[in-house]
């Protein structure tokens, strides 16, 4: 991946395997390369169970990386250690998925937001803790009251407001959303994202977007990752991928999404998967996705497919992209 100056995160060959016992090795992220600029949404998605949130977690270094570098602008999370990574911590956050398990339901509102000016020792007095709290609240659309409450008290939508404000708390430049919405009511979902971009016009911050939902993605993101057992398969501007997608898997993914319009959703082509998914534990030689493609050679099972840019400014790991 290419450097320059206006790149907030760079990912370099980027894995992360667990062992899962019996000499058996789970890649759940497979060398990947990508970069995050600084202001924009990486939105990053994929079926079930492809490596979305491992990756997403091992950028901010939730999982030791099995190998690769992360640099955010220009440091290298990997190696930094003590106060150096307490400092790169500040800077990045995370909104997780669950808004039910990712508070402690023992602690008050107030609490769980202000525990990280706590351990970074942001609040100089009990009075200015409870001011950023509640101004911290105000900003995500909640009252200031809400403080004195406890997470079961409140509605998922309500939760993961408070889950967005404890991400702010430390005014980080990047934050991983990881399927912030996908635990929430439909009718919900939009006033989340909203207020998501709401903050990163306010805030300059940067993003990346895992997510199921493409055509939420395609709403929030300024560029789209698209995941496959583990590898990154396809990459590109938003509107083109949606447009124009070049990957066999991401064909399929857009065929899926449905259309507004009656007539053009009734005629239009939708390509369905044979197969099942394989293992990442066992993933099939060559491409990973030639198991399931509709195009695959005797190429494909032997070589894997460089992540190569096939038009400018859109990559793609196929032989025939």
């Amino acid at each position: 991946m290419k450097s320059n100056n206006d790149m907030l995160i760079e990912v370099d060959h980027l894995m992360k395997h667990f062992d899962i016992g019996n000499g058996k090795t789970l890649k759940a992220v497979n060398d990947i390369s990508f970069g995050i600029r600084k202001g924009e949404t990486l939105g990053m998605v994929g079926e079930s169970g492809c490596g979305k949130s491992t990756a997403g977690r091992t950028l901010l270094r939730l999982y030791e990386p099995t190998a690769g570098s992360v640099k955010f602008q220009g440091q290298d999370i990997m190696t930094a250690k003590g106060a150096n990574l307490k400092a790169l911590r500040r800077e990045m956050q995370m909104v997780f998925q669950d808004p039910y398990a990712s508070l402690n339901p023992r602690w008050k509102v107030e609490n769980l937001i202000a525990e990280p000016l706590d351990i970074h020792g942001l609040a100089g007095s009990s009075k200015e803790r409870k001011l950023q709290v509640e101004r911290l609240l105000d900003r995500v659309g909640l009252r200031s009251d809400h403080a004195k409450r406890y997470p079961h008290e409140f509605s998922g939508g309500q939760r993961q407001r408070i889950g967005i404000a404890r991400a702010l708390a430390l005014n980080p430049k990047f934050i991983v959303c990881d399927e912030p919405i996908s635990a929430l009511d439909v009718s919900i979902q939009a006033q989340v994202v909203n207020l998501l971009q709401d903050l990163q016009r306010d805030y300059g911050l940067t993003y990346l977007f895992i997510a199921h939902d493409l055509a939420m993605v395609k709403h929030i993101s300024d560029r789209v990752a698209v995941m496959y057992l583990g590898k990154m398969v396809e990459l590109a501007e938003s509107e083109e991928l949606y447009a124009n997608p070049k990957h066999p898997y991401t064909k399929a993914l857009m065929s899926a999404i449905p259309v507004p319009d009656p007539e053009v959703e009734e005629n239009k082509e939708r390509i369905v998967l044979t197969g099942e998914l394989p293992s990442p534990v066992n993933p099939p030689s060559g491409c990973h996705f030639r198991t399931r493609c509709p195009f695959a050679t005797e190429k494909c099972a032997a070589e894997v497919p460089a992540f190569r840019e096939v038009e400018p400014n859109h990559w793609a790991a196929c032989h025939y992209a």
